[in-house]
């Protein structure tokens, strides 16, 4: 099964004589209101798609660089982990594979702003700055 992909007709940044097409790191919105997990979610999938999903190490670049211009100090992402399940995923149905002491009831995953940016897991209440994809959940290539 492949999962659902935004494409704008450019190639790979990363490597731009590939023949594989990829989602412009353009189609990643930092929205710089302070929201929820929940607020964040609606406004996203209201204006743009969704939270973002971050299955590959390609996107989770792209999330770092959005999230640097944030004016909080995490950042929303798609991640969210299911207490009747037990396990972590992204709003694209990946799922994602996180240490014992991450996996807690009413976690979202987030991401540090800054420099730093490790990738945390917060109440769903904190309000802070997220990213949306334009397109979808998924803002990767297949």
């Amino acid at each position: 099964m492949h999962p659902f992909f935004c494409y704008d007709g450019v190639h790979s940044q990363d490597d731009p004589n590939s023949t594989q097409t990829a989602l412009f790191p353009d189609n990643l919105i930092l929205v710089r209101e302070n929201k929820s997990w929940d607020e964040a979610l609606s406004f996203c999938r209201q204006h743009y798609g969704d939270l973002v999903s971050a299955p590959t190490e390609q996107v989770q670049r792209w999330v770092n660089r959005r999230a640097q211009n944030a004016s909080t100090p995490h950042v929303w992402l798609g991640l969210n982990y299911s207490c009747k399940l037990h396990f972590w995923f992204w709003l694209d149905g990946t799922i994602v594979g996180m240490e014992e002491e991450a996996r807690e009831c009413g976690g979202k995953g987030a991401i540090q702003s800054g420099k730093e940016q490790s990738w945390v897991v917060l109440h769903e209440t904190e309000k802070l700055n997220f990213i949306c994809s334009k397109c979808g959940g998924q803002a990767a290539i297949s």
